[in-house]
């Protein structure tokens, strides 16, 4: 190996699906917040969402953000916003092209709302690790009470790292 060189090791797999997230994030049409969802099971990528309008469905980036123009904080009165949470579109892409979810993993840049935990548990995924906790806590009694594990990840460093 060449001394000059760093090496950057790979990230463990929790790390490697939580930076896929935070990727899929990008693709989120609200203003207020870029969420991102990675579905997985088996270390295999089942489905992924971001938070947006419905498919075919003017979004707040031609529109504007109602929420905005309401001073509406977040946490509270979701079913003024337009879009689908990026948990709810993964959720969604599971049924609409026939993927089963049942017993896997979820990954989100950022915890629930109480409206999408009860998704998660009906969907039947064990567990949820996110990156940055939302002000709506509600998720973690519920995950408690149906035996759904969960954790914030923390991440150090979200660039792509090089093995050489």
């Amino acid at each position: 190996m060449n001394p000059n060189k760093t090496v950057n090791f790979r990230p463990l797999w929790d790390e490697y699906f939580m930076k896929l997230a935070w990727l899929v994030a990008e693709r989120a049409t609200c203003i207020r917040h870029h969420i991102g969802a990675v579905i997985v099971k088996n270390k295999r990528i089942l489905t992924t969402g971001y938070n947006g309008a419905p498919a075919s469905v003017e979004d707040c980036l031609s529109l504007g953000c109602l929420r905005n123009k309401l001073n509406i904080p977040s946490g509270q009165k979701h079913e003024v916003c337009r879009a689908i949470h990026a948990e709810q579109n993964a959720i969604i892409q599971g049924g609409f092209h026939g993927i089963s979810i049942k017993g896997s993993v979820l990954y989100c840049t950022h915890s629930p709302c109480v409206l999408c935990t009860k998704m998660i548990i009906n969907a039947g995924i064990k567990k949820v690790i996110m990156n940055i906790e939302y002000p709506d806590s509600t998720f973690k009694e519920l995950f408690s009470e149906v035996g759904i594990k969960f954790y914030t990840l923390q991440l150090n460093n979200l660039s792509i790292t090089q093995v050489l």
